[in-house]
């Protein structure tokens, strides 16, 4: 799904925050951009829909630079979450290397979260991506709240199998918003060694590339 310019030589990949409304898709854009380094973010940028709106802003808008000379550019997607507006959330998806399923961690959010995570499924499918093989990353958020499933809740529900790890967050405070891109990096990177030749060609292992992608 990344995209590889050869002329400029740059690899660019495209993360992608779903889930239910007001689940905190926008909130840990806007915390991530925050935390990042003024060189290595664009600008935020929004489009608006009604009553809903899509985030989205580039990580290393020049590119980190791998040993070889690629250049590596992330761009960080968020899709609105209400219902009306499917077909925007396609769009957004299509293309997609990997995806951070955002759910409420509110008791009363519970069926909103497993709605929002089968239309993700269901949406993968329609835009071409296999979903079994997508890298993704659970994160239930608002756990600085009252009234939220427990973790071993949680658990039992979402970690089934080890494909979907789950991250537990509180955006607003800044929390567990790096841990979940961090985690996805890590799931995102296999694929493209396999695709790209990362560590054999360009000299990139998954830790330098996670690493070079946060800035660290």
């Amino acid at each position: 799904m990344a995209e590889l310019d050869e002329q400029s030589n740059r690899l660019t990949l495209k993360l992608v925050y779903y889930g239910p409304a007001l689940s905190g898709k926008t909130t840990n854009l806007g915390a991530l951009h925050e935390l990042s380094s003024p060189e290595l973010k664009g600008e935020m940028m929004v489009l608006e829909t009604q009553k809903d709106r899509t985030l989205f802003f580039d990580l290393f808008p020049l590119g980190f630079e791998a040993p070889s000379g690629l250049l590596i550019q992330l761009k960080l997607y968020t899709v609105p979450g209400q219902v009306q507006h499917d077909s925007t959330r396609k769009a957004v998806l299509s293309r997609a290397d990997g995806v951070a399923f955002i759910a409420d961690s509110q008791h009363n959010q519970s069926h909103t979260n497993l709605e929002s995570f089968e239309n993700l499924a269901a949406n993968a499918g329609r835009v071409g991506i296999d979903f079994d093989r997508l890298p993704l990353v659970v994160q239930f958020n608002k756990r600085d709240l009252k009234n939220i499933l427990s973790e071993q809740e949680i658990r039992e529900r979402w970690e089934p199998s080890p494909w979907w790890p789950v991250v537990f967050a509180s955006a607003l405070q800044n929390q567990g918003v790096l841990e979940t891109l961090e985690l996805l990096l890590q799931r995102v990177y296999p694929g493209l060694d396999e695709e790209y030749k990362l560590a054999a060609a360009h000299q990139l292992s998954r830790e330098a590339f996670v690493a070079g992608l946060l800035g660290k």
